[in-house]
């Protein structure tokens, strides 16, 4: 199969393919003409690395994953149970969040200031317990009440 047809069938665009292959992920078995020829097997490694990337592992986490070119992956079983644990946390951690801003959405509070579920999302912003870029780990035991006013 042709790098125009990998691409196709897979979604992943060429500029892609060639990237992972410099990556070592995938390799060509050849070319022809100037296009890149891939083994029948490339659409799996492709739906692996998806799968990897789809749960939070790294590209350099997914290379070992996917053992030699041409045999079976070999996927750390202990690399995906500490995946899977912190998925679970991050899970907890936004519905806690979730949970949060949709009270302080219905709150009857006169004022978001004076909402005490409000005023704990912001303490946990100001603390950096959560951001734009995601929901940190909050270390229970350094909590202040007077950065952290907790909900009622």
């Amino acid at each position: 199969m042709d790098i125009a047809e990998v691409a196709k069938r897979s979604g992943v665009p060429a500029s892609t393919l060639r990237f992972y292959e410099d990556k070592g992920l995938i390799n060509s078995i050849g070319r022809h003409g100037l296009r890149r020829v891939f083994s029948a097997n490339i659409l799996e490694r492709l739906a692996l690395i998806a799968l990897g990337r789809a749960a939070g592992f790294s590209l350099d986490e997914i290379a070992p994953m996917l053992g030699s070119t041409k045999g079976k992956p070999d996927i750390d079983r202990a690399m995906l149970v500490s995946k899977a644990d912190e998925l679970d946390k991050t899970i907890k951690k936004l519905t806690a969040m979730r949970d949060g801003l949709r009270h302080a959405a219905v709150c009857s509070a006169p004022s978001h200031m004076e909402c005490p579920t409000f005023r704990r999302l912001l303490g946990l912003a100001a603390y950096g317990a959560i951001s734009s870029d995601g929901v940190r780990t909050f270390p229970q035991k350094q909590r202040s009440k007077k950065t952290l006013p907790r909900a009622r």
